[in-house]
C-alpha cells in the first residue's frame, strides 16, 4: 500500500532494507590502508601493518613476494597493478606458500592470501574489542549503498513515479530546477488529478519561492544539513519562519551576517525586513554596518569589553548614535575611525599549493593556485564553495596525506606542492579540548605554569601538594562532591532536573 510513510528514509517502512536509509555503506579504504606510495612495504607503506612488531606480517608479505617476484624493498608504486590487488584484495584462488617463524617455532603452510582490505573487513565483523573497532575505523570510508545507490528508500518507492522521477531523483533537483518543475507539473497530469494535487503543489512551489527569496536557489534538495554553510543554514531558517505566516512574534538572532558575502547580507536584511513587515519584532545582536544603518532603533554596548563594559553607551536611532561622542560604533558609521589598508604587501614568494579539478558540492572542476608564505583570503557568495575548496577538499587532503586522518576528502584530482608543508590545521570554530571541562587556560597550557606556581607556595609544600594536586580535571585536585561540574544536580522526579551551586566549592 502507497502512504507517505513509504517515501522517508527516517522511517523504517520506507528506509532501504541494507544501508538502513543512511544512503552509504562502510568499507575500508584502500587509500587510506596505503600511505605515502613512494615508500616500500618493508618501511611501512601498509599503515595498519606498520604499527605491529609482530614478525607475522613481514614474513607474510616475503611469501607474497617470492610468489608474485618483488622484494620488500620495492616502492608501492612500482609494484604490478595485479601485485597490488593481491595484497590488497587477496590471491583469490592460487595457493601462497606460508613459512612463519615467531622464535620458538616455525612452520609452513599453503593456502590463499585473504588481502589486508578483506582482513580487516573480517576482523571489524568479528571482534568484540572497542578498540580494536576504533582503530579499524580509520581505515573506513562512506561509499554508496549498493541497493539502493545512495537513494536511502526501499525499491517500492523508487518504483513510484511522476512525470517519469521517482521521489529521490526531484531530490536531487536544484531549489530553482525543482520549482520549475513542479511548476509544469499540472501539464503532465489529468483533471482529476490536477484537482487532487492542487493545494500540495501550491504549498510545495510556495516554500520553494521562499527558499529562492532568501538566495538559496543553487542548493540540491537532498543536501545533507551537515554540510551546509552557517549562511546557509540561517537562512533556511528565516524562509521557514516567512512560511510560516506567524504575526507577533519576537525574533531574537545572533549575528545573523558572520559568513555572508555583501550580496548574500543584503538579501538576508530584505528577509528581516519582511518578518518585522509581517508584524513581527526583530533584534539582532550585530556587528555589520549595513545592518546598523538599517535599523529602526540601535542599542550600544560598551564601552569596552569585559569588565571594562556592560553599560549601554548610547541608543535611538542610527544618527542619534553616530552624534554621540562616547559611541565607538558611532565613530566607525561616521568615518572618524577606520581600519587602515597596508601601503606595502609582502612579495611573493613564489611557492604555492595547488588544488587540481576539485569537484565537491558547488565547485565545477575548479583548479585553485594558493601561494604560501602570505596572508590569503578566499571570498564569495555564500554557497560559492569556499569552504568545499579548503576545508572539504585542501585540509581533508593534505591532513589525510601529512596527519594520518581518516576523513575522505571532496572529489578532486590531486594536490601539488606538498613538498612545501609538514604539517596542516584547520582552526574551526568547534569546543577547545578534549573534554566539556576544558576552559582557555587548560587548553593553551597557561594553567600548567600556574600549578606550579600554586605548588611552590610555602602552604603547599607544607601540607606535600605537588602540582597535580591542582587540575580539577583528575581525582586528587577535583572537588568530589560535585567532581568538577561546580554544580549539583537535585533530581524533581515529575519535573525538569534543577542545577544548584555546589557548597563544597563555590562552584
Amino acid at each position: 500500500e502507497i502512504e507517505p510513510r513509504l517515501f522517508s528514509f527516517n522511517n523504517p517502512f520506507g528506509a532501504c532494507p541494507k544501508c538502513g536509509g543512511l544512503g552509504v555503506e562502510q568499507h575500508i579504504d584502500a587509500d587510506l590502508v596505503i600511505g605515502d606510495r613512494d615508500q616500500t612495504l618493508r618501511k611501512g607503506v601498509i599503515l595498519p601493518w606498520a604499527k605491529s612488531s609482530s614478525p607475522y606480517y613481514t614474513q607474510t608479505l616475503e611469501a607474497l613476494g617470492k610468489h608474485y617476484k618483488f622484494t620488500l624493498d620495492t616502492k608501492w608504486k612500482a609494484l604490478p597493478k595485479k601485485t597490488q590487488d593481491a595484497i590488497l584484495y587477496g590471491s583469490g584462488d592460487d595457493d601462497i606458500k606460508f613459512v612463519y617463524d615467531d622464535g620458538m617455532r616455525s612452520y609452513t603452510t599453503k593456502k590463499p592470501f585473504e588481502g589486508v582490505v578483506t582482513n580487516l573487513e573480517r576482523r571489524f565483523r568479528e571482534t568484540e574489542s572497542d578498540w580494536a573497532r576504533e582503530e579499524l575505523q580509520k581505515y573506513f570510508t562512506d561509499i554508496p549503498c549498493e541497493a539502493c545507490k545512495g537513494y536511502r528508500l526501499k525499491p517500492e518507492a523508487l518504483c513510484v513515479k511522476i512525470g517519469g522521477l521517482h521521489i529521490a531523483e526531484v531530490s536531487e533537483m536544484s531549489v530553482r530546477k525543482a520549482g520549475e518543475w513542479f511548476a509544469d507539473i499540472p501539464g503532465k497530469l489529468t483533471r482529476q488529478q490536477n484537482e487532487i494535487a492542487v493545494r500540495v503543489l501550491k504549498e510545495i512551489r510556495d516554500r520553494l519561492r521562499f527558499l529562492v527569496d532568501v538566495g538559496l536557489e543553487y542548493l540540491t534538495l537532498s543536501r545533507a544539513s551537515g554540510t551546509l554553510s552557517g549562511g546557509e543554514s540561517q537562512r533556511i531558517r528565516l524562509a521557514s519562519q516567512i512560511g510560516s505566516g506567524l504575526t507577533g512574534v519576537l525574533y531574537v538572532l545572533d549575528e545573523p551576517s558572520i559568513g555572508l558575502h555583501q550580496r548574500d547580507n543584503a538579501r538576508l536584511l530584505e528577509t528581516l525586513k519582511r518578518l518585522r513587515d509581517l508584524g513581527n519584532t526583530v533584534i539582532v545582536v550585530e556587528h555589520d554596518e549595513d545592518a546598523i544603518r538599517l535599523a529602526d532603533y540601535v542599542v550600544d554596548v560598551g564601552p569596552g569589553a569585559g569588565i571594562h563594559g556592560g553599560k549601554i553607551v548610547a541608543q535611538g536611532s542610527p544618527g542619534d548614535v553616530m552624534s554621540n561622542k562616547h559611541s565607538l560604533t558611532g565613530r566607525y558609521l561616521t568615518g572618524e575611525l577606520g581600519i587602515a589598508i597596508p601601503e606595502r604587501r609582502r612579495p611573493d614568494p613564489r611557492r604555492n599549493i595547488k588544488v587540481v579539478n576539485a569537484r565537491g558540492h558547488n565547485l565545477k572542476n575548479v583548479t585553485a593556485e594558493i601561494p604560501l608564505g602570505l596572508f590569503t583570503c578566499v571570498t564569495g557568495v555564500s554557497g560559492g564553495g569556499k569552504s568545499t575548496l579548503l576545508v572539504d577538499t585542501l585540509y581533508t587532503s593534505i591532513a589525510r596525506k601529512l596527519n594520518n586522518a581518516s576523513e575522505a576528502p571532496a572529489p578532486h584530482d590531486k594536490i601539488e606542492g606538498l613538498e612545501h608543508l609538514d604539517k596542516i590545521i584547520d582552526i574551526d570554530q568547534s569546543p577547545i579540548g578534549r573534554t566539556p571541562r576544558s576552559n582557555p587556560a587548560t587548553y593553551t597550557g597557561a594553567f600548567t605554569p600556574i600549578r606550579e606556581w600554586f605548588a611552590g607556595l610555602p602552604e603547599s609544600k607544607a601540607r606535600g601538594y605537588e602540582p597535580g594536586r591542582f587540575p580539577f580535571n583528575v581525582k586528587g585536585g577535583r572537588c568530589p562532591a560535585c567532581e568538577v561540574d561546580g554544580v549539583l544536580k537535585i533530581e524533581m522526579h515529575f519535573l525538569p532536573d534543577v542545577y544548584v551551586t555546589c557548597d563544597v566549592c563555590k562552584g
